[in-house]
């Protein structure tokens, strides 16, 4: 089994700066793609940034150049680093990640969620 543990999260101003983290631990053989989602109230989830390798990004159009995405191959970590944050970045965020266990087998992973709360 692979668990995600996200951490990070909290209160911030408009325009201000977080930086959250996600730490994969268990039986883990490799990681592929990690991302990040976020559930707003009453919104659906959606993705706000994935990455593949070390450098193979994407993000959802909300926060290209506020937001980016980087990992730690070698702690199997992802981090988000968010900054000029907008009360509409309010949301509990995701980590997610496709992972090989070590029977090879492979299944995509959620975490249980951050918190994120832009407000003055």
């Amino acid at each position: 089994q692979v668990h995600l543990m996200e951490s990070g999260g909290g209160l911030v101003q408009p325009g201000g700066s977080l930086r959250l983290s996600c730490a994969a631990s268990g039986s883990i053989f490799s990681i592929g793609v990690m991302a990040w989602y976020r559930q707003a109230p009453g919104k659906q989830r959606e993705l706000v940034a994935r990455i593949l390798g070390s450098s193979n990004t994407n993000y959802a159009d909300s926060v290209k150049g506020r937001f980016t995405i980087s990992r730690d191959n070698a702690k199997n970590t992802v981090y988000l680093q968010m900054n000029s944050l907008k009360p509409e970045d309010t949301a509990v965020y995701y980590c997610n990640a496709d992972a090989t266990n070590t029977a090879r087998a492979t299944m995509n992973y959620w975490g249980k969620g951050t918190l994120v709360t832009v407000s003055l």
